[in-house]
């Protein structure tokens, strides 16, 4: 606007000229009462500027001019913040394939049946030697675990999904363990607690160099970073799953065993089992009736549709025979521990024990089943779930920070403190308090 202004102006060439002698030509000199108007003109084009400039400014980052206009203004970034949100969330995309129903009289399959994954395997292996199953004399371990697509009802469950992977990956590193964090529903039917089953079936067959797929919930955490599994314990074994032989075979329990927690060997026995475990699982009226039987079945269990935990154990005492010679009930130390009866006595095991145990003295996983950080519900108060698990977290987070120098000003609290000086010969310290290291009886915290 002022530009257009100003351009009238030299087009009318009533613009001042300078003569030679430096005064003003009296030819160029403008009526007074002209230039009293131009002035005028000018201040309009100044405060309507400012004013468009104001607009446009309260728009971008919320220059408060009036109560009621700033809460319009939120409302309708609150009302746009929702609706993508809903969007995120909505399994509707146009782009979308349609997939076939599921028909309930065909007994479900996660895939083509395979049958000589041992033979290929073992070529596969022999034809890619820089791709072996092992990694410094131990079996390559690959560590999975995951979360759903998409984001958490409560905006703090994502911050404790956060601190759970950071937990994990500081585990893997420690160990030379790979590891993998899923966010995707492979399988449109086995949404929930059976996600997990495609999972662990896609990854056996893409990394056959992998010896163990090793499953964690996301609401599990290693609080003893140093314990390591005792792999040539299991050398006769496809299937290590924290559990307990009277609660599986004479009470039938229906929490005999936990699947928050287990590892699967990469061979034929598991595709199998993964095959013989998954008809359970497709979501709708095959899972409502499953969990009947299994409710029926086992001792204590709630009546709700079937989960894949209760679909294992029905598994391994109905068809024992085929199954359970080539699984190890792990209860020697806490491959799944309940976070209830351990989270309260963390400062009792850093002034008895130290990290490396791995049983009730330092839990090496702690397991908060029961809560649900991501979710709306659950069968404990939210408050005391992550109060809880900030607790397990800063416990396990202080065994990683001791190298460093540091540890947590209290196991609720996120702030850390120095705990020793720099000094010129650090690698005296790398020596005492690397977590690497062989344990010599020192606490971990």
């Amino acid at each position: 606007m002022g530009q257009e202004t100003l351009t009238a102006q030299k087009r009318g060439g009533a613009l001042p000229t300078t003569t030679a002698n430096g005064g003003r030509s009296s030819a160029g000199r403008a009526p007074r009462g002209w230039q009293i108007q131009r002035t005028f003109n000018n201040i309009k084009i100044t405060v309507l500027c400012g004013f468009v400039t104001i607009l446009v400014l309260r728009g971008y980052i919320g220059v408060n001019l009036g109560t009621s206009d700033a809460d319009a203004i939120n409302s309708h970034l609150l009302q746009e913040t929702n609706r993508i949100l809903v969007e995120i969330r909505s399994d509707s995309d146009p782009d979308d394939l349609a997939e076939p129903e599921i028909n309930p009289n065909v007994t479900y399959t996660l895939g083509p049946k395979i049958s000589n994954w041992d033979q290929e395997r073992k070529i596969w292996l022999d034809q890619n030697p820089q791709f072996p199953n092992s990694v410094n004399g131990k079996s390559r371990i690959l560590l999975v675990t995951g979360s759903p697509p998409n984001p958490c009802d409560n905006p703090i469950g994502d911050h404790y999904l956060l601190k759970s992977i950071k937990n994990k990956i500081d585990y893997c590193r420690l160990h030379e363990i790979e590891i993998v964090y899923n966010m995707a529903h492979l399988e449109r039917e086995l949404a929930g607690y059976w996600a997990k089953l495609p999972l662990i079936r896609r990854l056996m067959l893409s990394h056959p160099e992998v010896e163990w797929i090793w499953w964690m919930d996301s609401d599990a955490l290693f609080t003893d970073m140093v314990f390591e599994l005792p792999l040539s314990k299991y050398n006769d074994y496809n299937m290590i799953i924290h559990g307990y032989p009277d609660l599986l075979f004479n009470q039938k329990s229906w929490i005999a065993v936990n699947t928050g927690s287990f590892l699967f060997r990469n061979c034929q026995w598991s595709l199998d089992l993964l095959d013989a475990w998954a008809p359970m699982g497709p979501k709708g009226r095959i899972r409502d009736e499953a969990g009947k039987i299994l409710t029926a079945n086992l001792k204590g269990r709630p009546a709700f549709e079937a989960d894949d935990q209760s679909a294992l154990i029905y598994l391994m005492i109905s068809q024992k025979d085929q199954w359970m010679d080539k699984v190890f009930l792990e209860n020697s130390f806490y491959l799944h521990g309940y976070w209830a009866g351990l989270v309260d006595r963390y400062e009792e095991m850093i002034e008895k024990y130290h990290p490396g145990l791995g049983d009730e003295r330092w839990p090496f996983v702690t397991h908060f089943v029961g809560c649900k950080p991501c979710g709306s519900y659950g069968d404990y108060p939210v408050e005391r779930c992550l109060s809880s698990m900030e607790r397990a977290f800063n416990f396990a987070d202080n065994q990683v920070l001791k190298l460093y120098g540091f540890r947590h000003r209290g196991l609720l609290s996120p702030k850390i403190k120095r705990i020793r000086n720099e000094t010129a010969t650090p690698l005296e310290f790398v020596d005492q308090f690397d977590i690497r290291r062989p344990v010599h009886g020192s606490s971990g915290s």
